[in-house]
């Protein structure tokens, strides 16, 4: 015990004969360089390896390379003295490099309403590449580099033009809305506990829709009918329609794609239960499940059939339609009222379709 006392009070004299030529300042500089290493240990305990971060580095640096050499030998650091000069003149040759770098005037950056032209080619033609996108800016007397064409697509996240070119079932279906035709089976249960089937088509562009009949039996034959019954109304309505979308069904037999193809119009078949890619028939299906089945006691197919014809009427007649600014397939969207003094004299009227099941509001005459 008296040799650990005798040899910690040699050590302290020594160091603080140390001390006697250091000035003020290099003390303070010494004691925030210890501080700061035992932050950095605190802060990697466990650690099998000390690392410094390069604003430990710039730290320490800027603390003790200021000191002289013989000084920065005796203190108690976790790095070589030589490691700190080297990151010393580090942080210099990098402050040199900022303030000694040439500036360069480099490329002018793109007009914004040239990125924009630029986008709306691409968007607007999607098999057009950045050498065909940069032939019809240079056409109109835009000069612009091939080059910048291409990083402004790169920058944008756009595939190159064999990546876009390949049609998806979306720009199918917006391409062709004018001349595609949609159909499909809906059930539906009587009283009595029959069942019966419904054969509906609706046109994209309009959203009109057409109910080709309900039966108990769709046979091969009722079906083939409703084919015939279809291209005769399309012929009478002198509507353009290229193709038809309808899902796998059984119920549908060769003869029904023939007859629409005698007429011109080719059927498209969806994927195997992927009922999202006959989405508006399928909505619509929904609606008159929503707006009629479900609210409807079905006596008969008698009943059902007189239900469905007050429905189709309500429908391309009154019903307002999100996809068409409210609109329905047969009328168009009245002007609006602007005398706002006129609300005070509106005569809205109630008109019931079904025994209130459907109300339709019509100003009154």
């Amino acid at each position: 015990m008296l040799l650990r006392l005798a040899y910690l009070t040699v050590t302290n004299a020594f160091a603080a004969l140390r001390l006697l030529p250091m000035s003020d300042r290099d003390k303070d500089a010494e004691i925030l360089a210890l501080r700061h290493q035992i932050m950095v240990l605190e802060r990697q305990l466990g650690a099998d390896r000390v690392k410094f971060a390069s604003e430990d580095r710039a730290l320490l640096a800027a603390l003790l390379a200021p000191l002289p050499r013989q000084v920065l030998r005796r203190l108690r650091l976790l790095v070589q003295p030589d490691t700190v000069l080297r990151w010393h003149r580090g942080l210099i040759e990098q402050r040199h490099a900022r303030t000694c770098r040439p500036k360069r005037p480099g490329r002018p950056p793109t007009v914004h309403s040239i990125r924009t032209l630029i986008l709306r080619l691409v968007r607007e033609n999607p098999s057009w590449g950045y050498r065909r996108v940069h032939g019809e800016l240079a056409t109109r007397g835009i000069q612009i580099a091939a080059s910048t064409v291409w990083e402004i697509l790169k920058t944008e996240g756009i595939d190159p033009a064999p990546d876009r070119a390949a049609t998806t079932w979306a720009d199918f279906l917006r391409s062709q809305a004018d001349a595609l035709l949609a159909c499909d089976f809906i059930e539906t249960v009587t009283l009595t506990g029959r069942r019966q089937y419904i054969l509906a088509v609706i046109e994209h562009a309009t959203r009109r829709i057409r109910i080709l009949g309900t039966t108990a039996h769709p046979t091969a034959q009722w079906v083939s009918q409703a084919a015939r019954n279809l291209v005769m109304d399309l012929e009478d309505a002198a509507a353009t329609v290229t193709y038809l979308i309808r899902d796998r069904d059984a119920k549908f037999p060769a003869l029904f794609d023939q007859i629409l193809e005698d007429a011109g119009i080719q059927v498209v078949l969806t994927g195997v239960k992927m009922p999202r890619m006959n989405a508006i028939m399928e909505r619509w299906v929904q609606t008159c499940r929503h707006e009629l089945l479900d609210r409807t006691l079905i006596w008969n197919e008698h009943h059902l059939r007189h239900a469905l014809r007050q429905f189709e009427l309500h429908h391309n007649a009154h019903r307002p339609h999100q996809a068409m600014n409210q609109a329905a397939p047969l009328r168009a969207v009245p002007e609006p009222i602007t005398d706002l003094g006129r609300t005070s004299r509106l005569d809205i009227r109630r008109r019931d379709r079904l025994a209130g099941v459907i109300h339709e509001y019509r100003h009154a005459a």
